[in-house]
């Protein structure tokens, strides 16, 4: 068998020498971090303190010592080895170059923020030296490689943008402030410079894989050393722990510099950690013990509104917790049945309305006040009813026809909600200005609208929405998980894969497909009903195709293909990641959804299965990477098998 990888380094170096490299930069990386970076505190951290490491310095500080922890490990140290188990330096480069990252992007950011390279103090020098020799250091270890990855050039007109952003930025810049045309030309030459830069990444990106060719060579991992039960549980604990702090610590980054470093460290740091073994080795520990792990990442979800001394980054989750449930309901419906539905936050929006129409709002006509169960129930039922409705006449329809139709179907909501305003329709939603002043909820006399104290810690209103919005989160997983290991499910995924083929099989092909519509559009509106009463007023304009924050039906469906369609954790990642970013970029003003769309090409471009695929759609876009296996004895045939 012709052996399509190999363990070489990079950069012809003495091992030693290489790992004496690495291990200098990545000292001098974490030491930066103790030192003063900028001479003013106008940068967003204050970064001018020695010994008193704030903001971006953090991740530089945790860059470094990543890096350094994982070649120790990968040398064989003792006590560090339970690090790397898989001894792979692939997994010190990626560290390394995480660190890089931080490094470049803090320095450019000082520098674009203060006004030049002159702003930078001796911490932030010794920074850049660190990662770059950190990653020099890196290429100089043996790491495992294919063998030959031809260079690909991307179209050459797209290459015409390099010239054309500058000469459009200085004509831009030549033109009066006063005239009308001068934001216009402002947006569209920042728009070029950053679509030049896309497009000089992803050939820098090809550039880096066709000379590094990083590869993979799957090494049985040693057999772990025996641990106590307790121990193998106290270790999951930990990590659940530890992931928690990595998530608390990007949700309350106070500004956007801080959170693209975030973004940066934890693209990298991550594919260090699994090149490592490190991840496969807790997946198993997670496998043995699976009900501590189900207990145990709910602790830990539960114990973040404990971790906040205010509601200010407590609303930002809660909001994650809607947009991740109604991903998981479309989860259903696209990953699961194959189906496209360009409209499914429509039946978020059925169910919200729904509840707000029943749960004693002044504003509306019904002048009903369900108890909470009541309106959850009467938002989830109603959201089905709407998606057997719409799903009965449209389902015959496949692919690009049946996402026109539900296309439509969202447009046709929205529309319909405004004009029931007493005047083109009747007096129901109150038009554009929908349904205000909704209660807050009571539950069994606990009114989620005031601040309580539990354990010494006083949780607010939307601390208490969000554990409310977590026990509904775990509900709609609980559904998915069971419904998508049944015969249901199943029949499902073969109905995606194939229709015609699996109804010549036998399955019934429009009533699963009604089935899947129903029980997705009854998941959203589930959390629909919470939505409106955490937002306390509900409008039209919260339900479009596309808008610049979710949830949307295009981030809905963006959230699901980007976690990995058909898992549970894939669109619950994904939703965290689109909420987030658009949130957390706000700095860049105009510039912030072109950003974004160009963040996520990408991203999709690099990982097209999704952030957590499942097995099938891995090998469906990496077929030809997947090794060959050995041929063996030779099997003779049989009547079965000629």
């Amino acid at each position: 068998m012709t052996t399509t990888t190999e363990t070489t380094p990079v950069i012809p170096l003495p091992a030693r020498a290489a790992a004496a490299v690495t291990a200098l930069g990545a000292l001098a990386t974490a030491a930066s971090a103790a030192m003063s970076w900028t001479w003013t505190s106008e940068f967003p951290g204050d970064l001018t303190y020695y010994g008193s490491p704030a903001g971006l310095q953090w991740l530089a500080l945790a860059a470094g010592l990543l890096t350094l922890v994982l070649l120790l490990a990968g040398q064989g140290v003792p006590g560090l080895r339970w690090a790397a188990p898989a001894r792979s330096h692939n997994a010190v480069l990626y560290a390394a170059t995480g660190a890089l990252a931080v490094a470049v992007y803090s320095v450019a950011a000082v520098s674009t923020e203060l006004g030049g390279l002159a702003n930078l103090e001796p911490g932030g020098w010794v920074l850049a030296a660190g990662g770059l020799i950190s990653v020099l250091g890196a290429l100089g270890l043996p790491l495992d490689r294919r063998t030959a990855v031809p260079l690909r050039i991307l179209d050459k007109r797209l290459f015409l943008l390099v010239p054309v952003a500058p000469a459009a930025w200085f004509a831009a810049h030549a033109i009066p402030e006063d005239k009308p045309v001068a934001p216009v030309m402002t947006a569209l030459a920042g728009g070029l410079a950053i679509a030049a830069g896309a497009v000089l990444l992803l050939q820098l990106g090809h550039l880096a894989n066709s000379t590094v060719r990083l590869g993979r060579i799957d090494r049985p991992l040693p057999a772990p050393r025996p641990l106590p039960s307790w121990l193998e549980v106290l270790l999951i604990v930990l990590a659940f722990g530890l992931g928690l702090f990595a998530i608390t610590f990007g949700i309350d980054t106070e500004y956007g510099e801080l959170f693209t470093g975030y973004l940066l460290f934890v693209a990298l740091a991550v594919p260090a950690l699994s090149r490592s073994g490190l991840l496969a080795r807790l997946r198993a520990l997670t496998v043995k013990h699976r009900p501590v792990t189900t207990g145990a990442a709910f602790a830990a979800a539960a114990s973040f509104p404990f971790t906040q001394t205010s509601d200010q980054y407590t609303s930002v989750a809660t909001n994650i917790l809607i947009f991740a449930t109604v991903a998981l309901g479309l989860n259903i419906v696209v990953g699961l049945a194959g189906l496209l539905d360009l409209g499914y936050v429509a039946f978020l929006g059925v169910g919200a309305y729904a509840a707000a129409l029943v749960s004693g709002s002044p504003a509306s006509p019904i002048h009903v006040q369900f108890p909470f169960w009541a309106a959850m129930l009467t938002g989830a039922v109603v959201s089905m009813v709407f998606g057997v409705l719409i799903g009965a006449p449209t389902l015959r329809l496949r692919g690009d026809y049946l996402a026109i139709v539900t296309l439509g179907f969202g447009e046709i909501f929205r529309i319909t909600m405004l004009n029931l305003n007493g005047t083109t329709g009747p007096k129901v939603t109150n038009g554009s200005n929908g349904i205000p002043r909704i209660p807050d909820l009571q539950i069994l006399g606990f009114d989620l609208g005031k601040p309580h104290t539990v354990l010494g810690v006083e949780l607010g209103r939307f601390s208490n929405y969000y554990l409310l919005m977590l026990l509904v989160t775990a509900l709609v997983v609980l559904v998915f998980a069971r419904v998508g290991n049944s015969r249901i499910g199943r029949a499902w995924v073969a109905i995606r894969e194939d229709e015609t083929a699996a109804e010549a099989m036998g399955i019934n092909g429009f009533r699963l497909k009604l089935l899947a519509f129903a029980l997705g559009a009854l998941l959203a509106g589930l959390a629909g009903t919470v939505q409106a009463h955490v937002s306390y007023t509900v409008t039209p304009d919260q339900y479009t195709f596309a808008e610049a924050l979710p949830p949307n039906s295009a981030f809905l469906l963006a959230a699901v293909i980007l976690g990995g369609m058909g898992t549970i954790s894939g669109p619950l990642a994904g939703a965290t990641l689109l909420f987030l970013i658009p949130k957390k970029l706000e700095f860049l003003a105009d510039y912030q959804l072109l950003a974004f769309g160009a963040a996520l090409i990408v991203l999709m471009r690099v990982r097209p299965e999704g952030l957590i695929p499942n097995r099938r759609q891995q090998l469906e876009f990496h077929e030809a990477a997947v090794p060959a296996q050995a041929s063996g004895e030779p099997t003779a045939l049989t009547k079965a098998g000629a």
